[in-house]
């Protein structure tokens, strides 16, 4: 059986569109309007250490085609593209995820390209954000991201899987295995969230790459494009689902500023 009735509810949060209940049901999506991403948990409880998984891979594709996140106890980062989900583990192997895996908290999307354009050499992640303020017609809502193309350089991380008592996050990352690519072809997928969700999401971008052999990868710390296109999904609905009555989510103190502390730990 899968484990989503390890959900207690969905929590369903309309940002921009009223209709997103009404408008949800398509016939290649059952349960998520293309235009919605969708979100298991939130930041914060990976924050605080809320590492169990509630939802299995099989139902999470029935949300999106497209996406990040990480896997039961924290093992490794979650990457989906084109219909196909890798778990990049501690060891920066990328790793076919199989329908009965868990997941604690993820982000996906159906994508589907709105706008795109060509990234000039030699654009690296800290200067991407002015890049795409010529681009963004605003900051006020969600957009999935795919570059694809060749890079000069790619630093990424994972983290490994960790055992109960959970630690927090800023913890494990303290020590996290990172790995560097060279003249290396692959894509970076993720999301820009705007600014009011923090706490929910990680406000900004949140990127992770996978090579084009689909073998390696991780969450994005530094990339330099050598030859690059970036897309563009403009993603105006959003949908939250909570862990349920009984998980460690119950007892957290949500009411605690992370933003310190998710700066720390994604980078």
């Amino acid at each position: 059986m899968r484990s989503k009735s390890r959900l207690y509810m969905p929590v369903v949060v309309v940002l921009l569109c009223l209709l997103l209940v009404a408008g949800c049901s398509q016939p290649d999506s059952p349960v998520a309007s293309r235009d919605t991403l969708t979100q298991i948990s939130t930041i914060d409880a990976i924050l605080n250490g809320v590492y169990d998984g509630v939802m299995d891979f099989g139902t999470l594709k029935e949300y999106g085609d497209f996406g990040i996140g990480t896997f039961e106890a924290l093992d490794g980062e979650m990457v989906a593209v084109d219909g196909d989900f890798y778990q990049v583990k501690a060891d920066g192997i990328a790793y076919p995820v199989t329908d009965d895996m868990l997941t604690p908290f993820a982000s996906v999307t159906f994508f589907d390209v709105d706008e795109e354009a060509s990234l000039p050499a030699g654009i690296d992640y800290n200067q991407l954000p002015a890049f795409m303020d010529g681009i963004l017609p605003t900051e006020n809502t969600f957009c999935a991201i795919r570059i694809e193309g060749t890079f000069s350089y790619v630093k990424t991380r994972s983290v490994p899987a960790q055992e109960k008592p959970y630690p927090p996050l800023v913890e494990v990352t303290a020590n996290q295995p990172t790995f560097e690519f060279n003249d290396v072809s692959g894509v970076i997928v993720g999301f820009l969230c705007p600014p009011y969700v923090a706490g929910v999401n990680v406000t900004g971008y949140h990127l992770h790459f996978l090579t084009d052999s689909r073998d390696a990868g991780g969450h994005v710390l530094e990339f330099t494009v050598a030859e690059a296109v970036i897309s563009i999904d403009y993603t105006s609905d959003f949908l939250m689902l909570l862990p349920g009555e009984g998980s460690d989510f119950y007892q957290l103190d949500l009411g605690q500023d992370k933003q310190g502390e998710l700066e720390e730990a994604e980078k």
